[in-house]
């Protein structure tokens, strides 16, 4: 499995942005998928966004699209979630995940994630 650590999380007020990282290890990465998901209390963990290591398929959940991207920086080893126009509704922790293969957004599909990082929005 790949190793995957997060960074970024924070608190922020409504309409504020926040980037989100993921340094990645342990693989070689260039036929991975890579994918933030999310948790709030109570709630299942959800697909937010997804992106092929080579930057070339993206996929969103419909709540997150037009204010998150999902980018690669393949000389870093890293996953990079750029989140604008936060909304408190977009309060949770959030999980960075790798799978060999094809871009999904289906968390099952997902073998390696890291610990994760709060975001928390303020209204």
């Amino acid at each position: 499995q790949a190793q995957l650590v997060e960074s970024g999380g924070g608190l922020v007020q409504a309409g504020g942005s926040l980037r989100l990282s993921c340094a990645a290890s342990g693989r070689t990465f260039g036929n991975y998928a890579m994918g933030w998901f999310r948790q709030a209390p109570g709630k299942e963990r959800e697909f937010v966004a997804a992106v092929s290591w080579s930057g070339g398929s993206t996929y969103y959940a419909d709540s997150v699209k037009g204010r998150f991207t999902i980018s690669t920086d393949n000389a870093k080893n890293a996953v990079y979630l750029q989140m604008n126009s936060l909304k408190p509704e977009d309060t949770a922790a959030y999980y960075c995940a790798a799978r060999r293969g094809r871009v999904t957004r289906y968390r099952n599909d997902y073998d390696s994630w890291g610990q994760g990082t709060q975001v928390t929005v303020s209204s």
